[in-house]
């Protein structure tokens, strides 16, 4: 590991102002679940770390008349056990819980969880961002089985690794980044993560001298479920998660999967298969075909599309109660 310059400010414009305009130069460190790994793998060598442990601002749930505010400090043991959280959002509860690690839970973040590079063996391996080397994609005809099946069809093959991102992004979420001097603005969940273009961006909307702060969501009446398939019990990703939210104010529902695509992706039919319907057995079996329609399957994770059916057809019952 390269030696660098450790700062724990006390305030989020004192930790921005630490923060350098392009990336690579700082790293921002919340619980280091994943920043220490990265650190030892060489797959960044910062100048300067800036911890966030000190930030008061940033840690805890406040619930408000129309939504709940979750610093991003907030481990996901907190989130899970809150009460208003466990209320409101069980889909959040399933996906914190899903880590399956009481050691990684106490110590993870909500805004870690969410801003985590991606797992992809090639990426960790050395292989940069889109696993290339001299001929061209290592990916395409190689080890994919954990790639992805959707929004494939440029160099990112990588899956998003975020166990939240699929739920707040089908709760209708957003997300509050503070860049200098203060400077702060909202940044609807379902924009937060993008698909990066080259080795040198990230797979967040945040910039480098901006810090996740907090995330909102609507307290709108939702139905929502999360549903996982794993290979084991245990620490590990999973294969396909589904998340699903409809029935709240205004009608519209969301299915939104993880772990398929670079970023959550949004099966835009299957929510509107959902809107405004009974739920029963054949509607959520419905759901989940439409949630599978159009997967690119690469070379050996063909299997992913038929665990997409079952993941939302199960969220959806999950969700109903059916």
């Amino acid at each position: 590991m390269k030696s660098f310059e450790y700062s724990a400010p006390a305030s989020v414009r004192d930790a921005t102002a630490l923060l350098a305009p392009t990336w690579g130069k700082t790293e921002v460190l919340a619980g280091g679940t994943d920043l220490v790994t990265c650190l030892k793998q060489h797959l960044t060598a910062p100048e300067r770390v800036v911890s966030l442990k000190n930030i008061a601002a940033l840690k805890g749930v406040q619930a408000s008349g129309d939504a709940i505010r979750i610093g991003a400090m907030t481990t996901l043991a907190e989130l899970a056990s809150h009460d208003a959280i466990r209320k409101s959002f069980p889909s959040l509860v399933t996906a914190a819980e899903g880590v399956g690690s009481a050691q990684i839970m106490s110590v993870g973040t909500v805004g870690g969880d969410l801003c985590q590079r991606p797992r992809c063996w090639y990426y960790r391996n050395g292989f940069g961002l889109f696993g290339k080397d001299a001929n061209g994609s290592l990916v395409r005809d190689g080890e994919n089985r954990y790639h992805a099946i959707f929004g494939n069809d440029n160099a990112a093959l990588f899956v998003s690794p975020s166990s939240l991102g699929p739920p707040l992004v089908a709760l209708g979420a957003s997300i509050t980044a503070e860049g200098p001097d203060g400077q702060s603005r909202s940044i609807p969940a379902a924009e937060f993560f993008r698909t990066p273009q080259t080795d040198a961006e990230r797979e967040t909307a945040l910039k480098p001298n901006e810090i996740l702060t907090s995330i909102q969501i609507p307290l709108s009446g939702l139905k929502n479920a999360v549903y996982e398939v794993r290979h084991r019990h245990g620490l590990d990703w999973p294969y396909v998660t589904a998340a699903v939210a409809f029935g709240g104010q205004g009608g519209a529902a969301r299915v939104v999967l993880g772990h398929v695509a670079p970023v959550p992706w949004v099966a835009k039919k299957a929510g509107e298969l959902l809107t405004n319907s009974a739920i029963d057995d054949a509607v959520a079996s419905r759901c989940g075909d439409a949630a599978a329609a159009g997967a690119q399957p690469l070379s050996q994770n063909g299997y992913k599309v038929q665990l997409v059916k079952v993941a939302v057809k199960r969220a959806v019952l999950a969700a109903a109660k059916v």
